[in-house]
């Protein structure tokens, strides 16, 4: 049984993709809140598999279409972060310990009459926060902050991988 769980949990993790342009879905996803009339907080969350600048692209990504939506031009970054979180994926191999995969951080089993070996691999997961001042016309010259909505779209329009349809 231990075995069928270990194929089937790799086969799981070897079709594994990075979390694409979606609204949030179990976590992973762009989400927003407007918080006042030209203001609103942003967020996107990737799995282990996307990485830190497509996290904060496609946060960028969604600030700008947040703005077209809500009828203004630009968009000024108030504030931003990005976080990461790691977690460690363990693999086991020898004889008489514990084969599979456990998420906590283990380096030797000695089971009952052998031994194995654990290899504890880390997965960073990122996800990037920004508060947003969205405004209509140019956007200001002298705010570095500030960003075309049009204009991100359409430069970070070719990097943004959808969700297939079914």
């Amino acid at each position: 049984m231990r075995i069928a769980s270990l194929v089937l949990v790799l086969g799981v993790a070897a079709c594994g993709t990075p979390t694409p342009y979606q609204p949030a879905v179990d976590g992973n996803g762009y989400a927003e809140q407007a918080l006042e009339t030209n203001r609103y907080r942003i967020s996107f969350s990737g799995n282990s598999l996307t990485p830190r600048e497509t996290v904060e692209n496609y946060l960028l990504y969604r600030a700008a279409e947040v703005t077209l939506a809500s009828g203004n031009d630009y968009f000024i970054v108030a504030d931003t972060d990005t976080e990461r979180s790691t977690t460690y994926h363990t693999t086991f191999s020898g004889f008489g310990g514990h084969p599979g995969f456990h998420s906590f951080r283990h380096v030797h089993s000695h089971g009952f009459g052998g031994f194995s070996t654990a290899t504890a691999r880390p997965r960073d997961r990122y996800q990037a926060f920004a508060n947003i001042i969205v405004g209509k016309g140019e956007k200001p010259a002298d705010t570095p902050e500030a960003y075309d909505a049009r204009d991100v779209l359409q430069r970070l329009a070719g990097t943004v991988e959808r969700n297939p349809s079914p």
